[in-house]
């Protein structure tokens, strides 16, 4: 297997399997009842725990003002969405097999701010990516109107 092939499994496949497992996880932990802030700060305790334990093993540790400016942006507009997403199953008893697919629309915002930010348009095949992402559309209509 190539680098590429071996980085697309490791970053692609295996979280969108993870990302699968923790809807089911968000459902059954809201339905059980459950706040949305304890929810939020049971799931920053795991990722601090799941941070402490990667940096013991981990020889690099970088850190500066920027990268760690971008890495709070992430935990807050990470946090924020997570707890909406409490929200709507626990107020609104919004289905999960409905919101994972619309909340994961957030692939088509990557797709356009990598595009122009970190211009990766001359990195992929830009046609194809479109085509993809039409159908990530397509996907989002139908599985709200189900």
């Amino acid at each position: 297997m190539t680098p590429q092939t071996i980085g697309l499994i490791i970053g692609g496949l295996v979280p969108a399997l993870l990302y699968g497992f923790s809807g089911m996880f968000a459902k059954a932990s809201n339905e059980a009842g459950i706040s949305v802030g304890i929810y939020l700060l049971i799931i920053g305790i795991s990722i601090a725990a799941l941070g402490g334990i990667s940096a013991i093993f981990d020889t690099n540790h970088t850190l500066n003002m920027k990268s760690g400016m971008h890495a709070l942006g992430f935990g807050i507009t990470w946090g924020i969405a997570s707890g909406l997403i409490a929200i709507a199953l626990t107020k609104y008893h919004s289905p999960i097999s409905q919101l994972a697919p619309l909340y994961n629309l957030n692939t088509l915002v990557t797709i356009v701010l990598a595009l122009w930010i970190f211009s990766e348009w001359n990195q992929v095949k830009v046609p194809q990516l479109l085509f993809g992402s039409l159908l990530i559309v397509v996907g989002g209509i139908f599985v709200a109107r189900a």
